[in-house]
């Protein structure tokens, strides 16, 4: 089975932002378990910015971008000393691997990232993955590394995904702040993953939190991949999870079972990687010939566009009341669009493009 477990700062840390290296101890132990039984596991994990906190001796996290991605650059080395030397007393090697958003937007690095890590693996190493904090442009970085370990998790086909935090799982609502929130232990397809209450982060030493659970596990789950919510603190919690999945159970936390519509590698990159460029404002009839079937957009339902994209960018698709419908691959420039709008494909000339987005390049979001 091909694992990928993602721990958060929350959970790695103590109440004052140093490194738990108990916690990290107890991760690889875990993840050095599942190897012996034949599993193979990628590592996300949080973590950089807090360590860099520590070494400096500072008395709290700061919040300006320079400082935070400086603490990340003094931080990662020191943390993967901790995962270093924790991994080696297991005889295993672990392999630091420093994403940022361009290596899932860009189709030939989102290849390379995967052909590296494929053979990171095939050499017996254990990939530990974090985003690239110290150089992650502010306005393009993912911010927290659930949606980093959700398209991992699609990249590398694994079989599951693990997000490990400081909660059981998710609830109908805050258990914090409402005694009667009882937790979800097991989310199907069709369900409506965002429509219980999933607040911030519970700590401050984190930058993610129960919303953006939710968001990987809905990438995972259109992957095929079962995704799990648990707490990091459950004595050998991979190894149960793992297990769990194995016989078809849920036993802890919270499982999104994976979902029968698979999307493409193409598709998923799409929907959840790539950079949004523009807007197509479609009217009701294509709105609802979209939603009902798979079909490709054509000019001739196009009301609008906005925005700055070229042949290949990805678009959202909006309906006649502000609702995104769908996020494309557009085989049209923004230019073209507004040429091409409410026109049937016969009244075009023969070398101008036919279709504004093709339904192999078209993913469906739920309303």
């Amino acid at each position: 089975m091909r694992v990928v477990a993602k721990i958060g700062t929350s959970s790695l840390t103590d109440k004052v932002g140093v490194i738990d290296r108990s916690m990290i101890a107890s991760i690889c132990r875990q993840i050095a378990e599942l190897r012996r039984d034949g599993h193979e596991v990628v590592l996300v994990t949080s973590g950089a910015v807090s360590a860099g906190v520590s070494a400096l001796g500072l008395t709290q996290r700061p919040t300006d971008m320079r400082t935070l991605q400086a603490l990340a650059a003094a931080g990662q080395s020191r943390l993967m000393e901790v995962y270093n030397a924790e991994f080696a007393s297991h005889s295993l090697v672990a392999a630091q691997v420093l994403l940022v958003p361009h290596d899932f937007v860009d189709r030939s690095q989102y290849l390379h990232a995967r052909d590296t890590l494929e053979r990171l693996l095939e050499l017996g190493c254990i990939p530990v993955v974090n985003e690239n904090d110290a150089i992650a442009n502010d306005e393009i970085r993912f911010g927290d590394n659930d949606h980093i370990a959700a398209l991992l998790s699609h990249l590398l086909k694994a079989d599951i995904l693990i997000l490990l935090t400081d909660t059981d799982g998710l609830y109908t609502a805050d258990p914090r702040s409402d005694a009667q929130a009882t937790l979800i232990t097991d989310v199907f397809e069709g369900d409506p993953l965002m429509s219980v209450d999933a607040g911030s982060s519970s700590s401050n030493r984190g930058s993610g939190g129960m919303a953006s659970k939710l968001s990987a596990a809905r990438i995972a789950s259109w992957s095929g991949v079962r995704a799990v919510i648990a707490q990091a603190q459950i004595d050998s919690v991979l190894n149960k999870i793992v297990a769990g999945s194995i016989a078809g159970t849920s036993t802890i936390g919270t499982t999104f079972h994976g979902s029968d519509r698979h999307l493409s590698s193409r598709q998923l990159w799409v929907a959840f990687a790539s950079e949004v460029r523009g807007r197509v404002v479609v009217d009701a009839g294509a709105a609802l010939a979209l939603r009902r079937q798979a079909v490709s957009l054509l000019p001739a339902g196009v009301v609008s566009a906005a925005g700055d994209f070229e042949v290949g960018d990805t678009v959202e698709v909006i309906d006649p009341d502000g609702g995104i419908i769908a996020r494309g691959s557009s085989l049209m420039s923004m230019q073209q669009v507004q040429v091409s709008a409410g026109r049937r494909t016969a009244d075009l000339d023969e070398h101008f493009p036919q279709l504004v987005i093709h339904r192999d390049g078209l993913v469906i979001l739920p309303s």
